[in-house]
């Protein structure tokens, strides 16, 4: 019971036993408590010199008081124990002081223009050891997909990429076909109604938000290092993953009306991009747009494809092509 004061067993059984029994020798307490005299000797040491005991010339002990010698070692524990909550405080308040001087700026740090914004853009996925994830929207104010040469760098070393879309993004020029290169390269991609943001994510350690235009023109981007914020950054991601719709094209290219043939078997490669495009939610004139087919002959697609799935609408033809597997792709390069 006493060892929140710092006795140890042996001091507290030989205190006990000297209030039962004053003026008692080394010898007779270490018969009585069944303790070898060594150890009964090192416990009346250091009960005298806590005053928790006191010694006489013939090697006689008694103990102290105990409401004196118990309420001074109580009263120095207490005031120990409130020197040490001072010294707590004060200590924290160095930790947040260190904390909001320098390591905030180690955490976050501010980027502004767009060969400055390209420069970190590009950092970011070398410094990917396992995976990059980005969130794609438009306009593309730094980087446009085909100029983002750290991807196929960091593919070769064998970093994973994940990408979710902003809808509006499949509308721009050209972005099909960056989209299928990347596909062929391994790259994972899927589509969401509306991001949030713009992001790039570097395994757990570096995230790169861009942030509004400044007054001056000027677009700006955080650059995030580990800390609360980045996790928060990597949950998000993680959820609009989940409910993202999977982007999947067979090829590039864009065929002429003059080259569309029917399949025979199955839908050609041209449907099954149309196919793909429309899942994710591109509207007729854009996907005919980015295909290079006319309204008119991707009309004429959609007719046969019902037509052979047996079916008379549009969604009963969405939910034949995915039961079937005619949204996904061909078989394509591999690296």
């Amino acid at each position: 019971m006493l060892d929140v004061l710092g006795l140890e067993p042996d001091d507290e059984r030989v205190y006990r036993a000297l209030v039962k029994r004053p003026t008692s020798t080394a010898t007779l307490l270490s018969d009585l408590l069944a303790v070898p005299r060594a150890h009964v000797d090192k416990a009346l040491s250091r009960l005298v010199e806590w005053g928790l005991a006191i010694g006489t010339a013939d090697e006689r002990f008694t103990a102290a008081p105990p409401a004196v010698a118990f309420g001074a070692l109580i009263t120095q524990r207490r005031d120990g124990l409130r020197m040490a909550e001072q010294a707590l405080v004060a200590l924290a308040e160095e930790h947040r002081a260190a904390m909001t001087g320098n390591s905030i700026d180690d955490l976050i740090e501010v980027v502004t223009g767009r060969d400055a914004i390209r420069h970190r853009f590009l950092q970011v996925q070398q410094a990917a050891r396992t995976q990059v994830r980005t969130f794609i929207t438009a306009p593309f104010l730094a980087v446009p997909p085909d100029e983002n040469t750290a991807e196929p760098m960091a593919i070769g070393r064998g970093v994973h990429f994940r990408a979710v879309l902003d809808r509006a993004v499949l509308a721009e020029p050209g972005i099909i076909a960056d989209a299928v290169d990347s596909l062929r390269n391994g790259v994972l991609l899927r589509v969401a109604d509306r991001l949030p943001m713009k992001l790039v994510l570097a395994d757990a350690d570096l995230g790169l938000v861009p942030l509004a235009v400044t007054p001056a023109g000027e677009p700006g981007a955080v650059l995030l290092h580990r800390s609360g914020l980045l996790d928060a950054l990597d949950a998000l991601f993680e959820t609009v993953w989940r409910t993202a719709h999977p982007l999947e094209l067979s090829g590039a290219g864009t065929e002429a009306d003059s080259t569309v043939e029917v399949g025979v078997e199955g839908p050609t490669d041209l449907d099954r991009r149309i196919l793909a495009l429309l899942l994710a939610g591109l509207t007729d004139q854009t996907t005919a747009a980015q295909l290079g087919v006319s309204p008119r002959t991707l009309h004429r697609r959609l007719r046969h494809l019902m037509d052979m799935a047996g079916v008379r609408t549009r969604m009963q033809l969405g939910g034949h092509a995915v039961r079937h597997g005619w949204a996904e792709p061909l078989p394509g390069p591999t690296r």
